[in-house]
């Protein structure tokens, strides 16, 4: 085996396609963004990279301030209809049928569907070439309480969350092990007694993400409006054919299909 060097580029996957609202409760606005991570620890601090010639950068160099909305598995279709239409000419939460909700520290709303939303205040932009990185600090986050147990603890794998890697979207895979677990010989030996089970990976399905949402072990909520919506549109695109003979019989006032030729030599015999 041996490795290709390529030319310079952004090969570093997977990222979260996370929903990056801003504007107002009133009048809100929402992109997809792949460029947004985690800068600084203490105090928090985040990222997000914007073209200038989208209208989220105009929006948010006016106000200062942004959500991070980490999507789920049965919102893929709204997250890619958000990243490739234009807030200037589409009302993006009136066709995926997202909800804008106030947020708890600045203006910006946050999503009601996302079961993770990081409210960002924007400290400084600094244009890099093709996008500015607008740096903020992360003045709260809000969880989605359903996925919090009786203990306090937040379950984070159980929301379904999505990753963006070279052009298309994932689910997240197995947990391999928790932060430390290297160095924990409780835990070393637990994964060894898993070297003997075989994982078997099936073959790919051609099948909509939001119906595997449905069928898979982990709780996911129900589709979204705008996933409902295509999926309507694709029943009513798969109707049986149309049958013109059935068509031109009733028109001329018959339900009963036409006679073939056949028939009606055989009736016009008997007749004579």
């Amino acid at each position: 085996m041996a490795k290709i060097s390529w030319k310079a580029g952004t090969m570093v996957y997977p990222v979260p396609p996370a929903l990056i609202s801003c504007g107002t409760v009133e009048k809100p606005n929402v992109m997809t963004a792949a460029w947004t991570g985690i800068i600084n620890s203490e105090p928090p601090m985040t990222y997000v990279s914007i073209r200038p010639s989208r209208l989220s950068h105009e929006i948010i160099s006016k106000t200062k301030n942004f959500v991070i909305n980490l999507p789920t598995l049965n919102m893929v279709s709204a997250v890619d209809f958000c990243g490739v239409k234009s807030g200037c000419d589409t009302d993006k939460f009136k066709e995926t049928g997202l909800t804008p909700i106030a947020s708890s520290h600045i203006e910006a709303p946050q999503i009601e569907e996302c079961p993770i939303s990081v409210e960002c205040r924007v400290l400084e932009i600094k244009p890099y070439g093709s996008h500015d990185m607008f740096l903020a600090e992360i003045v709260a986050v809000d969880v989605d309480d359903k996925y919090i147990d009786a203990s306090g603890k937040f379950w984070l794998e159980k929301t379904g969350l999505i990753a963006f890697a070279h052009g298309h979207y994932y689910t997240l895979g197995r947990n391999l092990g928790s932060f430390g677990f290297s160095v924990n010989k409780a835990r070393l030996a637990a994964m060894k007694k898993m070297d003997k089970v075989d994982v078997m990976v099936k073959a790919r399905k051609a099948v909509l993400l939001e119906d595997r949402a449905e069928s898979e072990a982990r709780p996911v909520s129900k589709p979204s409006k705008f996933a409902r919506k295509i999926k309507s549109a694709e029943a009513h695109s798969s109707q049986k054919k149309f049958d013109g003979k059935k068509k031109f019989s009733k028109a001329r006032g018959n339900e009963a299909p036409l006679p073939s030729s056949f028939a009606k030599k055989r009736s016009f015999k008997k007749k004579a």
